[in-house]
């Protein structure tokens, strides 16, 4: 099949091109330190995008990421993904490259310091070089899209999960230094993705392995955790939920599902009009509360665009066949037209993408640069 599933969905769909629709707003990750040959496939029929983690690198004997294997597997996913007959623009090609124990590249690629520390030593210029080389070393080691910055405010000295990953315990801080490197990091080709919507900073819970509870109301939050976010809004190309109950918002459902705070507060309040995408809908901050497939029509429902399945095929199959079945209209119209929208916002920002040409070589010309030389000798006087 060559044709556009997209060109012909003011009819009914097919069962197949409901499917393929329904790939293009997932980001997804998988095991292994090679490209599966189930989502090769996927990828061929139209997945929006892949996202690697540590897991899916190799090593060299003294510990530094094989940076040809590397390569050898963006290349494959950018490969798969362009036997697509009726999608030219890139897909996705992700990775959480923040800098601090967040940062999936570790040497050969250079480290950088928690954001924390960039936020208190306080030169913007730094900060402009951080986000210019986040974005050449995600670039030539193979990926368009950096989930970074983190635009939490670090209000909770005890949050076991945000921490020393925000800039600042300053709202307005947070949403000017975030902006630099979100500047810097666009600048080189790398698209960023700012989270955790609407706020993470003040939990005390992961959750990765539970759902936050916050209690904060509407002022407060106004004033503090979503500050960050509507300061930055039309520079964001794209917004990250994050699975926390805020129970003076909605007392049911966390905020990746729903509809009383992402439409409401992110697109109306803050002015955001790129890509939502879910957190991973693995972490049991959402899955202990909704099962894949239920999660992402409750998330469309909602005003959820893209959504994150980082680690399982059977997770990513279930939640899969809840897309399929919202643009099959099995949700009604107006829940199809808005699957179909998402459709559409996630096309028009993946056209902005670069499509990287990852070799080992091109990292090692970064590495070895003027600029990553400087760089580095910087931040080693933190």
């Amino acid at each position: 099949m060559t044709r556009d599933p997209l060109a012909h969905a003011a009819h009914p769909l097919s069962p197949d091109d409901a499917r393929r629709l329904a790939l293009e707003l997932f980001i997804v990750g998988y095991e292994g330190t090679q490209l599966p040959d189930a989502y090769a496939a996927w990828l061929r029929e139209g997945l929006g995008g892949v996202i690697l983690f540590k897991r899916n690198l190799e090593f060299d004997a003294d510990g530094s990421i094989d940076t040809a294997a590397l390569t050898a597997q963006t290349e494959a996913i950018f490969a798969a993904s362009e036997q697509c007959p009726w999608q030219p623009a890139p897909i996705f090609s992700a990775v959480d490259q923040e800098g601090g124990l967040v940062a999936r590249l570790r040497k050969p690629f250079t480290i950088l310091p928690p954001m924390r520390a960039l936020g208190e030593h306080g030169d913007e210029a730094l900060i402009a070089a951080v986000g210019r080389q986040l974005g050449r070393e995600c670039l030539a080691a193979g990926f368009n899209l950096d989930f970074t910055p983190v635009l939490d405010v670090d209000t909770n000295p005890d949050n076991p999960i945000i921490g020393n990953r925000a800039f600042s315990r300053d709202p307005a801080r947070v949403a000017h230094l975030a902006g630099i490197l979100l500047d810097a990091l666009q600048a080189e080709g790398v698209l960023g993705c700012g989270k955790h919507f609407p706020g993470h900073g003040d939990t005390n819970a992961d959750s990765h392995l539970e759902l936050p509870v916050l209690n904060h109301d509407l002022p407060r939050l106004k004033a503090v955790e979503l500050l960050p976010f509507q300061r930055l809004a039309t520079r964001l190309p794209m917004v990250m939920t994050a699975h926390v109950l805020f129970r003076a918002l909605d007392a049911v459902w966390p905020a990746t599902v729903s509809p009383e705070i992402l439409r409401p507060l992110l697109r109306d309040y803050c002015g955001f009009d790129g890509v939502i995408v879910s957190d991973d809908l693995e972490m049991h901050g959402i899955a202990q509360v909704l099962q894949p497939g239920e999660a992402v029509r409750r998330g469309i429902e909602a005003g959820c665009d893209n959504f994150l399945v980082c680690r399982r095929q059977d997770t990513l199959e279930a939640a899969l066949e809840g897309a399929t079945q919202v643009l099959l209209g099995q949700d009604g119209e107006a829940q199809r037209a808005r699957a179909l929208a998402s459709v559409a916002r996630v096309r028009r920002l993946r056209a902005r993408l670069v499509r990287p040409r990852p070799t080992a070589a091109g990292i090692a010309a970064v590495l070895n640069d003027p600029a990553t030389l400087a760089l580095r000798a910087a931040l080693a006087t933190l």
